[in-house]
């Protein structure tokens, strides 16, 4: 094997073969759900007699495990073609299924499933043996090849993969309308209450503990857990799992620790405890990461919907970002945080209804309902939480519990999307029963994402001729399924819960961006007094600004090929914000920590990260762990060894809440 990305190690030996010797196979490359695979069908044996026998059976090998693992099924296709399509689909083209018999089937193939479907040729068209084709966009190209021994032909086929487009029904449209009033009304509603930045910003203090922790709920929701979960159980197993319900881990530390501090600063981003504890400039810097990484994260929230809405009805994916978007901005810039915090208790109601809805129906589809998803999924291995072995390259139990665990507390503890909700409620205690609301509904709602992205692969596995070559990315799985399986009205609601999934997120971005841009750094840098109308313009003029830059970030990455977003996202998470987390914790529990060695911590973290996203030595899942970690040693060794001026920060720390309790 030549590693093209490292081609200075030459030709790596892998595993031998060890099955039956065959000439004339047929081989294509194409991701398991979990690594990029060689898969090889058919052939013939090396008969010296004239009746050789044609093989029929199928192998894949997994390049990053070193072994051969023999496919389910028989693949007559001697001599044939193979492409691979989309994100998880092989074309087999043709081929021969005995000595004098051409094949003309299409078949199918699915690596995720396992299963083979197969479609006769279009009338008149023979399919050549020993040739190659290619696949391009929507495409595939043959060129030449046998059509009998020895002679070979000069046509060159040609094909175009079509797929039906759902259209909406006017029910459909009329629950998605009704939805959509529903969040103008609520911005509409709380844009008569803001009077000043700190009502647009903080809600005054009034927003219910129940409903601040729905809306913690709901901004850490996001339209990446409601496809990009389901998808990933769907393709792999359930070895994230554990990584989704880790802020059960962190309660304690968060409810103790953060949530204090903050209430006790009276602040109003959790970035102003860095310049009171260590100074201005890394408060600055730590705060435009924070907003570089809130546009990131409205690029991806806002490209999955709308990805479901382009399977869904043939929409531009373009178009469906821009309303989106825009959307999602109205009643931001009305309402304040007032009305992101309702709309997303609204929107964690819809968000999951829609995914309960999909479960039972996916359930009563099957043979012995939800029997078969638990008895299939068993079987091949689908429920698994990941290997006990300690390998910090893959996402093995002990890398997603070590990665959950720094992961929760960089979110849930500096993460200005949630720690504002913290400052919305009316008290400490009030903002520690919206922590507790939060991690009360993690777990059954993890569970829920999971089961469904396994009920949609029991479903596929036994309906394979419903699985279309037109889903080619494996994040539109659950898109697929709503469009083609669900009644009109169902339908709507569903696409109503994509919608609620993404903009949940979205809203809370756009609100904390603006928060963060004009706390930390437009009145960083007036050094002017503003009442507090001029400070609401200026806050609703950021948050269209910040609001528009996201969107159009979103229609850039639209045009890049990404295979998961998931993992896109993780890598963003890790490289731009793994450190604070790091960054809090050395401020909060040490007294020797100082600005010298916060700028170290932070510049060693970014070091770290790039290092580690390149060398491949750790899971991605693992970044913002290896960036908490290496914020934090090396902030502290940094302070140890030059300790700068000494001044009174103990009301900054740990210690001076352990006086107050002894």
């Amino acid at each position: 094997m030549l590693d093209l990305h490292d081609r200075e190690r030459g030709w790596q030996e892998l595993s031998s073969w060890d099955g039956p010797a065959r000439a004339f196979a047929v081989a294509a490359t194409q991701s398991d759900g979990f690594d990029n695979c060689f898969y090889l069908f058919s052939g013939r044996d090396f008969s010296d007699n004239s009746d050789w026998t044609i093989l029929q059976d199928g192998y894949c090998y997994n390049p990053r495990l070193g072994n051969w693992k023999r496919l389910e099924g028989e693949f007559p296709i001697m001599a044939g073609t193979a492409v691979p399509f989309g994100t998880n689909h092989i074309l087999l083209i043709g081929g021969r299924n005995g000595i004098n018999s051409d094949d003309r089937l299409l078949r199918l193939y699915h690596t995720i499933t396992g299963t083979l479907v197969e479609a006769p040729a279009p009338k008149g068209i023979i399919f050549p043996v020993t040739t190659n084709a290619i696949s391009v966009d929507n495409e595939i190209w043959i060129t030449s090849g046998e059509i009998s021994p020895g002679v070979r032909t000069p046509i060159l086929l040609h094909g175009t993969l079509q797929s039906s487009i759902h259209h909406l029904t006017g029910l459909d449209i009329s629950v998605i309308t009704l939805y959509f009033l529903s969040l103008a009304l609520i911005g509409w509603y709380f844009s008569r209450k803001q009077k000043t930045s700190d009502d647009y910003f903080k809600g005054g203090g009034r927003i219910p503990w129940f409903v601040a922790g729905l809306s913690i709920f709901g901004t850490a929701l996001s339209a990446i857990t409601f496809m990009a979960i389901p998808a990933k159980a769907y393709a792999t197993d359930w070895s994230y799992m554990l990584f989704n319900s880790g802020i059960v881990l962190v309660v304690p530390i968060i409810v103790s620790l953060f949530i204090p501090f903050f209430r006790q600063l009276n602040v109003t981003t959790a970035y102003e405890y860095l310049e009171a504890r260590f100074n201005p400039l890394v408060r600055v810097l730590c705060s435009l990461a924070f907003i570089l990484f809130q546009i990131g994260r409205m690029g991806v929230v806002l490209l999955l919907p709308a990805i479901a809405l382009n399977v869904v009805t043939g929409f531009d994916i373009f178009l469906c970002i821009s309303l989106m978007g825009l959307l999602s901005l109205v009643y931001t810039f009305m309402g304040g945080i007032e009305a992101v915090a309702w709309t997303e208790a609204l929107q964690v109601v819809v968000l999951l209804g829609a995914a309960i809805t999909v479960l039972v129906i996916v359930g009563l589809q099957l043979p012995e309902n939800f029997g078969t998803v638990v008895t299939s999924a068993l079987e091949a291995g689908k429920l698994n939480l990941g290997s006990t072995a300690f390998d910090l390259r893959q996402p093995t139990m002990w890398t997603v519990l070590i990665a959950t665990f720094f992961t929760n507390i960089t979110t849930y503890g500096t993460d200005q999307t949630i720690v504002q909700r913290y400052l919305t409620t009316s008290s400490e205690h009030e903002a520690r029963k919206g922590v507790y609301v939060n991690a009360a509904l993690t777990i059954p709602a993890t569970l829920l994402f999971f089961l469904v992205g396994t009920a949609l692969w029991a479903f596929y596995r036994y309906n394979p001729e419903e699985l279309s070559m037109a889903v080619r990315d494996s994040d539109a799985i659950l898109p697929w399924y709503i469009s083609t399986q669900l009644p009109s009205g169902i339908l709507g609601l569903i696409i109503a819960g994509l919608f609620a999934a993404a903009m949940s997120t979205l809203s809370s971005s756009m609100n904390s961006a603006a928060t963060a841009f004009v706390t930390d750094i437009y009145r960083k840098c007036t050094h002017t007094a503003q009442d507090g109308r001029a400070l609401l313009r200026i806050a609703r003029f950021s948050t269209l600004v910040l609001g528009l830059i996201g969107v159009g970030f979103a229609l850039m990455m639209a045009s890049w090929e990404i295979k998961s977003l998931w993992d896109e996202f993780s890598k963003i998470l890790g490289i731009l914000l793994g450190g604070l987390g790091g960054l809090f914790l050395l401020g909060i529990t040490t007294r020797r920590a100082n600005a010298f060695g916060a700028m170290c911590g932070i510049i060693a973290s970014v070091i770290v990260q790039i290092l580690v996203a390149h060398s491949g030595y750790v899971n991605l899942l693992l970044y913002s762990t290896t960036g908490f970690l290496s914020c934090f040693m090396v902030g502290y060794l940094a302070s140890f060894c030059f300790p700068g001026n000494r001044r009174d920060i103990d009301s900054l720390t740990i210690y001076a809440r352990r006086r107050k309790c002894l």
